[in-house]
């Protein structure tokens, strides 16, 4: 089922997610409707705060960065492959040389802006079957789960602009969260009572 993506201004999106069990309520429906969501959105992640549920839980699905021709073959191919369910994360390390690359967000439709972050990340997390790993992830891998991390600790890529790039973009942001911009999937704006 497609679920309304929470847009900018939901203070769904400012909590710091809390940590769920393998005894959350339906987890596998909401896994499979959020996998429903992003893919209706177009998007490469998606996370549970975006839904309005303020738990620890993303996931990601690079294989739309996989046609990028700047990558050589084996990028491609990881990130052709790489598709996965993130719950309980906790990124352990950041490290290696900022980059900066052009990120977008479902909950903050039409702005795109640079965005530095360190390009190697070592993260905890556990799968759906709640088995644990530590894994590090570097390049646009890392990138996106960063992005989708940031989610669950209640931080927008937004925040992450210089004061007067906030500044240039508070127009569209207070757009966005009024539901003046055109989507084609379901959102929900907290400036008005019901989404579409």
């Amino acid at each position: 089922m497609i679920l309304p993506i929470v847009a900018y201004g939901d203070q769904a999106l400012r909590k710091v997610g809390t940590p769920i069990s393998k005894d959350y309520p339906n987890l596998k429906e909401l896994i499979d409707n959020m996998w429903d969501t992003m893919y209706n959105a177009n998007g490469v992640g998606l996370a549970a705060p975006q839904i309005g549920l303020p738990i620890r839980l993303f996931l990601v699905d690079t294989e739309p960065f996989s046609e990028d021709e700047d990558l050589n073959e084996d990028e491609q191919l990881k990130l052709k492959k790489f598709k996965k369910v993130f719950i309980n994360a906790e990124i352990i390390e950041e490290k290696g040389d900022k980059w900066s690359f052009n990120e977008g967000c479902l909950s903050i439709p039409d702005i795109r802006e640079d965005v530095n972050r360190q390009g190697i990340i070592r993260i905890r997390y556990v799968d759906t079957d709640f088995k644990v790993y530590t894994e590090e992830y570097d390049g646009l891998l890392a990138r996106v789960i960063q992005h989708e991390y940031d989610h669950i600790e209640g931080i927008l890529f937004t925040d992450k602009l210089s004061t007067l790039k906030k500044r240039l973009l508070k127009g569209k942001l207070s757009n966005i969260s009024k539901g003046k911009i055109k989507v084609d999937y379901k959102m929900r704006f907290p400036a008005i009572k019901k989404g579409r």
